[in-house]
């Protein structure tokens, strides 16, 4: 047995930074959904109030096309963003890094992990990586996760902040090359 300790908190760190970033990601996307639906109930009532109140059908023909031509707006944005499933994908991710971090933390120092297992949750954290669409992610949600872990120097997924050396410790160790000029 292998105690894997170091390596081992700063994927808890990680998956705990996943964690913040797909919720906040999905309260994002569920926002947008949100914001969609409000023209849609409107441009419904809108279309029930002018049928109801012509007594002419061909006056408000016009009125018809136009409700229509908006509410066919908006469900294709809607259908084209998909921020349904946006949601939903980034809700399931962060349910998943947080089973994640709840078996990562089930280890400490009378319970040690296996280079077996540790291997196991290094694949699963890769896999749920590759399932993450972070593009879709707004930057804000993500430097927001990461300046807060970076602060408190912890680590932060590679996806976040662009670099592996993360925190000021591994930045202070690692020397600048210098540059070597010679004269020709």
């Amino acid at each position: 047995m292998v105690n894997h300790k170091d390596k081992l908190q700063k994927l808890l760190d990680k998956s705990e930074c996943l964690v913040l970033v797909c919720s906040s990601a999905c309260n994002y996307w569920s926002f947008v959904k949100f914001l969609f639906s409000i023209p849609l109930v409107l441009t419904s009532s809108a279309m029930c109030i002018i049928n109801s109140i012509s007594e002419d059908a061909n006056q408000m023909k016009i009125p018809n096309i136009i409700v229509n031509a908006v509410s066919v707006l908006i469900v294709s944005l809607n259908n084209s963003i998909k921020a349904s499933e946006k949601a939903e994908q980034f809700k399931k991710l962060s349910q998943s890094f947080m089973t994640l971090t709840q078996e990562i933390d089930a280890f400490d120092d009378e319970n040690v992990i296996t280079a077996d297992k540790y291997n196991m949750l290094i694949l699963k954290y890769d896999n749920l990586i590759n399932d993450c669409d972070f593009e879709e992610i707004p930057a804000r949600y993500k430097l927001s996760a990461s300046k807060s872990f970076y602060n408190n120097n912890r680590a932060v997924p590679i996806h976040l902040n662009g670099v592996i050396g993360n925190n000021d410790n591994y930045t202070n160790k690692v020397k600048k090359p210098a540059i070597i000029m010679e004269n020709i």
